[in-house]
């Protein structure tokens, strides 16, 4: 018997998932548990739409991070910073900090995991550093830090 989850199913699947499970586990377990629905005409259509709403969502939200890559690849950030003698910065330049002069400049929200340094900031410099947009899309840019 075909079956959508309605939720995760240790042995069977994820939820949202199409399977075939055996007649019995599925009359017996499955159903009356609320952890699946029998997938006639209307719910596989329903599954349908959500799988191309899905796929759209993931589509979009590619496309936006291909727009933000063509933006930031290979552009110069330039944030200053106090420093003490030597150039030895009074703290660091962090990955947050980064991500705001990103949103600042550019308008483009990026999450300040997804920003990763080349090796910490604690001096002036330029340094490198990449930004992960979406899965198997990131933008190099250059972090110039210069005196405040």
């Amino acid at each position: 018997m075909k079956v959508i989850l309605l939720q995760d199913v240790k042995s069977l699947g994820k939820r949202g998932e199409l399977v075939e499970a055996s007649d019995g586990y599925a009359r017996n377990y499955l159903l009356p548990r609320k952890l699946a629905k029998e997938a006639n005409a209307q719910a596989m259509n329903e599954y349908k739409n959500a799988e191309n709403s899905k796929n759209f969502k993931i589509a979009t939200q590619k496309a936006q991070a291909e727009a933000a890559k063509q933006q930031l690849e290979g552009k110069v950030f330039k944030m200053t910073a106090r420093a003490g003698q030597g150039g030895k910065l009074f703290g660091s330049i962090t990955a947050k900090q980064v991500a705001e002069e990103i949103k600042k400049q550019y308008n483009i929200t990026v999450d300040k995991r997804k920003v990763e340094l080349e090796c910490d900031i604690k001096e002036y410099g330029t340094y490198k550093a990449e930004v992960k947009l979406f899965t198997g899309i990131t933008a190099k840019i250059d972090v110039q830090v210069c005196e405040a």
